[in-house]
């Protein structure tokens, strides 16, 4: 990295605004609309086992980083550390994957927000306020770092108060203190419930959970630009962990309590109608009237936090692309607030585009859309095969545990853990098109896998890497990217 200080992001995170942007980054649409149709086709016992098990397994894959990001705070982690620690080759596919999936899920939210907005404006047409929507998530962008920190501070605030409220009155009224009459635990046994199915839609259930908990790895990318990451990044880790388990399963335990899970409207849970989210549903079940104004403000908070978000990371990627040698160097640069804006305007005007092909090219948006499906998991797959051979490398060359900042439990257990469900995941996205030979539907279901493996190839057959070995892997601490720069010259 240049030593001009103007190329350099700032610190100016503070501790409760990552441990709020990585809880914010795991409560969204996944939770206040999609948790319905999961209690539906799983029952409500086989939500609950796959939104724990989803939970556990991101709990390590937050250890896994948070030790790597304690040992070198970077922007844009993800690609430095499989860069790093495994393959620069690698570090190339993870970092541009993931820049593009962030770019085009901007998109996608601005899309959304106006499919949110109808609600109570039906006739002003959809492209106004994905304009305005994308427009104010700029300018937070482009402000300061401190400026985001505080609005998705906010914005997380907004869906955990909701949540405490929903579970308080989501309680009185399964002990019939509202809503009129006492409902217990019965819609826990009827019919097939607890688990309905069997295995196979638990799993299924599992990838529905997973889409849910992505952007927790936000933390990962927070890590670069906070005031002091070594303590921040820990607590975020742990504070995260137990408000999974306090938000997802007590809300789903609660929804399932009071809406059985043969309810239609539990099946036609869908982002683009707030009237039968699973939230509303039970606000209305208590006897608020005004439930579904509530919830659509709630999730049109939650839609514009995730765009708001993927702004964020996509941008500090492109920055950290650009000082790894993976990107043009005039990405690397930042202004004097020590925002990337290069990089911000290149990741607006691809966000820009492929809202625009939401509108002049369906197909191609459809197919834009499908190309970034899977990112969030082979990001998640990066991060624990990086931990994994951090680690190892780490023991080898004689360090001591004592030495980090941050000990990962259970290792080998968790990076092992997650590698074994991204990889059931990812193959469990669309069984039955392989078992319909539907070559259609295969390649728009797992398209940004053989994307990544092009990257990663592509890279390697040209610069001619191999992978590090676990001698020769550097794992100094570092504040600096500049290492990687080098590594990449080497390779």
């Amino acid at each position: 990295m240049s030593d001009n200080s103007n190329d350099q992001v700032q610190r100016g995170l503070k501790s409760r605004h990552v441990s709020m942007i990585a809880l914010g980054g795991c409560i969204g649409t996944g939770l206040f609309v999609a948790s319905g149709s999961a209690i539906s086709v799983a029952g409500p016992g086989g939500a609950l086992v796959a939104y724990g098990l989803m939970g556990l397994m991101v709990y390590f894959l937050m250890t896994s980083l948070g030790e790597m990001a304690t040992n070198m705070p970077i922007s844009g982690s993800f690609a430095a550390y499989s860069a790093k620690y495994v393959d620069p080759a690698l570090g190339f596919a993870m970092g541009w994957n993931y820049w593009f999936n962030w770019a085009i899920t901007v998109a996608v939210d601005v899309s959304t927000v106006a499919l949110v907005m109808k609600f109570w404006l039906p006739d002003v047409p959809s492209w106004i306020w994905s304009g305005v929507a994308l427009a104010l998530i700029f300018l937070i962008n482009a402000m300061s770092v401190k400026t985001f920190g505080e609005t998705e501070f906010w914005m997380s605030l907004i869906k955990v108060v909701t949540i405490i409220i929903f579970l308080v009155i989501g309680l009185l009224t399964i002990f019939g203190i509202m809503g009129g009459h006492f409902i217990g635990l019965r819609n826990f046994t009827i019919k097939d419930a607890p688990f309905v199915g069997g295995i196979s839609p638990i799993i299924s259930v599992f990838v529905v959970a997973g889409f849910s908990f992505q952007g927790t790895e936000l933390v990962g990318i927070t890590a670069g630009e906070s005031q002091d990451p070594t303590h921040s990044v820990p607590k975020a880790i742990n504070e995260v962990f137990w408000r999974i388990i306090l938000f997802y399963i007590l809300a789903i335990a609660v929804i399932a309590a009071i809406l059985p899970y043969t309810s239609h409207s539990l099946l036609g849970s869908s982002a683009s109608d707030i009237a039968i989210s699973p939230f509303t549903l039970v606000f209305q079940r208590a006897g608020l009237a005004a439930a579904a104004s509530i919830m659509n403000a709630v999730i049109l908070t939650s839609v514009i936090s995730s765009a708001n978000s993927g702004m964020y990371a996509s941008t500090r990627m492109l920055y950290s692309l650009s000082n790894s040698g993976y990107a043009p160097k005039a990405l690397g640069k930042t202004g004097s607030n020590g925002i990337p804006y290069n990089a911000l305007l290149i990741t607006t005007f691809v966000s820009l585009l492929t809202f625009v092909s939401s509108i002049a090219g369906p197909k191609i948006y459809m197919w834009l859309v499908a190309a970034s499906g899977l990112t969030g998991f082979i990001a998640w797959f990066g991060i624990a095969i990086s931990h994994y051979r951090f680690r190892r490398a780490f023991i080898k060359q004689g360090h001591q545990l004592s030495e980090l900042k941050y000990h990962a439990k259970w290792f080998p257990f968790g990076p092992v853990l997650c590698l074994i469900l991204c990889v059931l995941v990812i193959v469990g996205q669309n069984p039955q098109a392989f078992a319909n030979f539907d070559w259609v539907q295969i390649l728009v279901t797992y398209m940004s896998v053989p994307l990544v493996v092009i990257l990663y190839l592509a890279y390697k057959f040209k610069h001619h890497t191999k992978v590090i070995p676990l001698d020769k892997v550097d794992v100094s601490p570092s504040n600096e990217e500049q290492n990687l720069s080098e590594l990449n010259d080497q390779n």
